[in-house]
């Protein structure tokens, strides 16, 4: 499996499997290896894509894709690292491109690459992976965001204490402005698994 932290962790532990967490950031690995304590499980340090080398039967992207520019490279090199009949299990922020009031409202908005459905289901197609499973889990992630604004809201000076007053800003307006887009059906959060065909 690829890009397991958590998750991963879950389902190594309830399945029995070995799995490769994937993330650019070093500190977010050593929480990681940190956490697998005796599990089998392996980590890198690495910018996907290309993916580590090898044939995997699963590749899961939970909360991820969002930040992918270029899904469609990305699509192609996991349908690439996929064993035939392997699967792709992914979360993905569903709707039209930011606009440039959109972009300029939302922090780190280098980080916010929204997809419409049809568009990453050719990608899909192209990459010879089809969509097997699919649901739409907006509101559940609405109510997700939600809590999260309040409770980062009721918690704002020690959170600010440790992040920054900005960062705790950035933080909170990026909340709101996913709540509301949920809300309206901007955004959809859609859950789906795609299988190599």
């Amino acid at each position: 499996m690829l890009r397991c932290r958590g998750a991963g962790r879950l389902l190594a532990r309830e399945l029995g499997c070995a799995y490769l967490g994937v993330d650019a950031s070093a500190g977010a690995v050593a929480i990681a290896r940190e956490r697998a304590d005796g599990m089998p499980c392996r980590f890198a340090v690495a910018q996907v894509p290309p993916l580590p080398a090898g044939s995997f039967d699963v590749v899961l992207l939970l909360e991820t894709m969002l930040a992918f520019e270029d899904k469609d490279a990305l699509v192609r090199a996991i349908a690439a690292a996929l064993a035939p009949g392997g699967r792709f299990a992914f979360t993905l922020e569903e709707g039209p491109p930011l606009t440039a009031a959109e972009r300029a409202a939302m922090p780190d908005a280098d980080t916010v690459w929204l997809t419409p459905l049809g568009e990453l289901t050719g990608s899909l197609a192209r990459a010879g992976l089809a969509v097997t499973w699919q649901q739409d889990h907006s509101r559940a992630h609405r109510a997700c965001a939600h809590a999260l604004l309040d409770a980062f809201s009721a918690d704002a000076g020690a959170i600010a204490a440790q992040i920054g007053r900005r960062a705790l800003d950035d933080l909170l307006a990026a909340h709101a402005l996913w709540i509301e887009w949920l809300g309206s059906a901007r955004v959809r959060k859609l859950a789906l698994v795609a299988e190599r065909t």
